[in-house]
């Protein structure tokens, strides 16, 4: 089966892969020629997933899944949540989103958090979703040079490391993109 992965992000790419394995054929919005940023406007994660599928569904004809990520803080009311990609602005500098979310947080002894991805699936031009969650902590500073995004500063619950300080294998047997990819697959191969 072949799908595209609304993204051009090689992090993510590299991931989905690992998670996927070799019973799928993935295709990058690159692969399919789209090199434009896709619109991520919806006040929920859920929206924009659902929005980046139907985009590429509708530039290319072909069976799509998007995902979007949240890092969801307890003490800051849920931010950055949806906004997490562009925290500190529209580069998307996941250096810049940790400096804000830790100036942010300060010296607030509640650092629970949770990330969140939701994946958009379209296929047979039918939709679904599917959820992952981990919860964890924010630590004090960064720590780890593996992963993206806010990895250097989360670490899951019943973990000591980073998401950055472990290796794909490792992230991928817990972390909240893993569960969803492994709901994706499981309704894949039953499909």
């Amino acid at each position: 089966m072949t799908l595209v992965f609304a993204s051009n992000n090689e992090h993510k790419i590299k991931e989905i892969k690992s998670l996927l394995g070799d019973s799928f054929r993935l295709l990058s919005l690159h692969d399919i020629n789209i090199t434009e940023d896709i619109p991520e406007e919806e006040s929920l994660i859920e929206g924009n997933a659902l929005a980046k599928a139907r985009y590429v569904y509708n530039a290319s004809g072909k069976d799509v899944f998007a995902d979007d990520t949240g890092l969801e803080i307890t003490s800051l009311d849920g931010l950055p949540g949806v906004h997490s990609a562009r925290f500190a602005g529209e580069d998307k500098d996941s250096s810049e989103n940790i400096k804000k979310v830790l100036y942010m947080l300060g010296s607030n002894e509640n650092r629970e958090a949770r990330f969140r991805t939701v994946i958009a699936l379209i296929l047979d031009k039918k939709e679904y979703l599917f959820e992952g969650i981990i919860n964890g902590t924010i630590i004090y500073e960064k720590r780890g040079t593996m992963g993206f995004g806010y990895d250097p500063i989360f670490v899951p619950e019943g973990q000591h490391s980073t998401f950055a300080e472990m290796d794909l294998t490792e992230k991928n047997t817990i972390s909240h993109r893993a569960q969803a990819f492994n709901k994706l697959k499981s309704f894949l191969l039953q499909y």
